[in-house]
């Protein structure tokens, strides 16, 4: 550009607009500061929901496999044995009493495992005078414990 022409207006007022375009670091830094707050707030409000949810999962499968346990006593007039344990539920034992009184596909599709991916357990005869106790280890895997470690008994 020579001395003698004028500035054109319209290539200054371009020049002005693709700066003021996109984001600065300043404003970038602010949105991910607010997004991990509120990212934060959640978690601490789900997290401790997450292991009620997990232990009603249990009582909820534990309830399920007593009614089936108890269709399969109707159907049988007995319990499953200990060594036949639940898996009864889903193929007839091989000792069964009256097998053609066997329920055609099974009393469940299939076994559930716990919320924390273990087998649940069965015990014959069960606790407190009851014929059997379906339960859950709870988080921890051991007997006993307390908290979201305790078992579920059904």
């Amino acid at each position: 550009m020579t001395e003698t022409e004028t500035p054109n207006p319209i290539s200054q007022t371009a020049r002005k607009k693709r700066r003021k375009n996109g984001f600065s670091l300043v404003e970038l830094m602010v949105v991910l500061f607010i997004i991990g707050l509120l990212a934060s707030v959640v978690i601490i409000n789900v997290l401790p929901s997450q292991d009620k949810a997990m232990r009603v999962k249990a009582e909820a499968d534990i309830s399920t496999l007593n009614q089936a346990l108890e269709m399969y006593r109707l159907d049988t007039a007995t319990y499953p044995g200990a060594a036949d344990g639940l898996t009864a539920l889903v193929t007839p034992p091989a000792d069964l009493m009256m097998p053609q009184n066997y329920r055609s596909g099974g009393y469940i599709k299939e076994l559930p495992s716990d919320p924390w991916g273990r087998p649940y357990q069965y015990r014959v005869p069960g606790s407190n005078g009851k014929p059997f106790d379906v339960y859950s280890l709870g988080a921890d895997g051991q007997p006993g414990g307390d908290g979201e470690n305790a078992d579920i008994i059904g």
